[in-house]
């Protein structure tokens, strides 16, 4: 058990740093393209790669009740989240957004003892409620105190995406984390579709270099790859414990943006993510009782 947990952690640690980048990235994109076609643009170009690796992989097709569940997950990752987190950087800057984006941890727990058959003793409960206060408690000295539009809006997408992040880390305990993305990416391509291409009608124009690689990073990596990774972990390690490791994204998070875009960093980040490191820490020594997954035939 405790190897399947340091399993699902390296792995769910390998998933974070990927994201971590994510809100810095489509900062960039944003500046240049609408940010719906941005959200829901991303997530095409990765069902083209999911559709492949499915094909390749000769992957069968979900059952009907993995159907529903792939619904939720695409609800969560692959439309809510990218559309509004993305609009979110519209408002405030990537590292801020890291910041409320550090509450997806809790939400991800949560969403994982209602629905997800996990147990939370607790100790890890009162873990993650302190790692998140801390979060919190940075975001609203960063923002002057007050919780602005942007703030808002990535509250927002920590409801869908933890719901989206706590269903599909379910889901990939039975058929694992990368046929559980490439799925729910391809269920959500056609119905993406159509608006898809009415806001290429309506709002393209040509983007800068640095734009594209940035686009392209947010595709392939925040909205594909990075999910192999996360979803395996959640499957194997468990999606509360594991969901806690992005408590630690949102300073990641910050000190990539200050050293690849200049972004301040406030003094108080530093105490803030030590005390979230020890939160993280402390709550991997709690107990989780998980319910078995149900098996298909």
């Amino acid at each position: 058990m405790k190897t399947n947990e340091s399993r699902g952690l390296a792995l769910g640690t390998l998933g974070m740093l990927i994201f971590s980048l994510t809100l810095p990235m489509t900062h960039i994109v944003v500046a240049e393209m609408n940010p719906f076609l941005n959200g829901l643009g991303r997530a095409e170009v990765a069902a083209v790669l999911a559709a492949a690796v499915l094909w390749f992989r000769r992957a069968p097709l979900p059952t009907r009740r993995q159907f529903g569940t792939l619904v939720v997950a695409a609800l969560g990752v692959v439309v809510g989240f990218p559309v509004l987190s993305a609009v979110a950087m519209h408002f405030v800057p990537s590292a801020h957004g890291a910041m409320i984006n550090g509450l997806m941890p809790f939400a991800v727990a949560a969403y994982a003892y209602l629905f997800g058959g996990e147990r939370p003793s607790a100790g890890f409960w009162a873990c993650a409620a302190a790692g998140s206060a801390i979060v919190l408690f940075y975001a609203l000295a960063d923002g002057g105190g007050a919780l602005a539009a942007g703030d808002l809006l990535m509250v927002g997408a920590v409801v869908v995406g933890g719901l989206g992040y706590a269903a599909g880390g379910k889901l990939a305990r039975e058929m694992g984390g990368w046929q559980v993305i490439c799925w729910s990416l391809v269920i959500a391509a056609p119905v993406l579709a159509f608006p898809t291409g009415w806001l290429l009608m309506h709002h393209w124009h040509p983007l800068s270099k640095g734009a594209w690689l940035a686009f392209a990073y947010v595709a392939v990596g925040s909205q594909f790859l990075g999910f192999f990774a996360w979803y395996a972990g959640l499957g194997i390690g468990g999606v509360a414990r594991v969901g806690q490791v992005q408590l630690l994204q949102a300073f990641v998070t910050i000190g990539l943006s200050a050293l690849l875009f200049g972004e301040r960093i406030p003094p108080i980040a530093w105490p803030c993510a030590l005390a979230v490191a020890v939160t993280v820490l402390l709550g991997k020594r709690m107990v989780i009782h998980i319910r078995p997954a149900q098996r298909t035939s």
